[in-house]
């Protein structure tokens, strides 16, 4: 029993098998409950189980969807798991801390990732905005990065041209909302949706593209009279999703150049048919 209670807590937490199953699901974006329990092969009140063990761990947080208020997305802090598992590190042997690797250069060819809220003037371009500032401070060149809506505002929200502004020292005032049709055409590595509704209208991409939601409130949304605390909070959300995303994405495979891929017109290129809901 004493020997038990020294094992480090994200051991315990990660050690069964199930849980760290849907560990490693979560870690690559949100999902839902019936979902996890699909992907684990699991019966749903375990999975449940086990992700109420994940929650009260401190690794796992939900949040109420934007689109059918009945679900729920759970959502994997990966800042909190790299925490944990230095820790882990430094009881077995103080020469075992890990060191952060560059991801590589991008060398097999750009990556072509897309992010899609609903109206493209908050969520996604901030999410664009900082995964361009990002792969520039890595030096990562090899990714090229779009946003769009499914039904985009007329105008960005001032609110998110002001936050990239004064947090991050971006500017995108001269920006406009795009249609996802602004991209028909392109073919898309990783589709990133950030709102639930806009997951669910999204157009069908097929088994060759990631699809990775991030399920994110929207600002605008807030009743507040003063909204900003909400936008620095989403776009600080944001900004931490993206970091743990660069890593990832070198890891998509990709086979060539993106001159090669563009002349390509088949797999992954933005279709007209729907999402259907999931």
């Amino acid at each position: 029993m004493a020997a038990s209670a020294s094992v480090p807590s994200f051991v315990q937490l990660a050690a069964h098998p199930v849980r760290w199953q849907l560990l490693t699901t979560l870690s690559g974006g949100d999902h839902r409950v019936r979902e996890l329990a699909t992907l684990a092969g699991e019966p749903q009140n375990l999975v449940s189980y086990h992700l109420r063990v994940l929650r009260d761990g401190g690794l796992v947080t939900t949040t109420r969807s934007s689109f059918d208020g009945r679900d729920s997305y759970y959502h994997l802090d990966l800042d909190r798991c790299g925490r944990m598992l230095a820790d882990v590190g430094a009881v077995l042997h103080p020469a075992l801390a890990p060191t952060r690797k560059q991801p590589p250069s991008g060398a097999a060819g750009p990556v072509a990732v897309l992010f899609v809220c609903t109206g493209n003037s908050s969520r996604s371009p901030i999410a664009e905005a900082l995964l361009r500032r990002h792969s520039d401070l890595t030096c990562s060149r090899g990714v090229e990065i779009f946003s769009g809506g499914t039904d985009p505002k007329p105008e960005m929200h001032p609110l998110a041209v002001r936050v990239l502004r004064e947090d991050f020292g971006i500017d995108i005032s001269g920006r406009a909302p795009r249609h996802l049709a602004a991209v028909t055409g392109r073919r898309f590595d990783a589709v990133v949706t950030l709102c639930d509704k806009a997951r669910e209208n999204c157009p069908e991409f097929d088994g060759d593209t990631r699809c990775i939601h991030w399920s994110i409130p929207d600002p605008a949304a807030t009743a507040d009279s003063d909204a900003y605390p909400t936008f620095r909070a989403v776009a600080a959300d944001i900004d931490n999703r993206v970091r743990h995303l660069l890593p990832a994405l070198a890891r998509i495979p990709r086979s060539g150049p993106s001159a090669a891929r563009a002349s390509e017109g088949r797999n992954r290129s933005v279709p007209t048919e729907k999402r259907g809901v999931r």
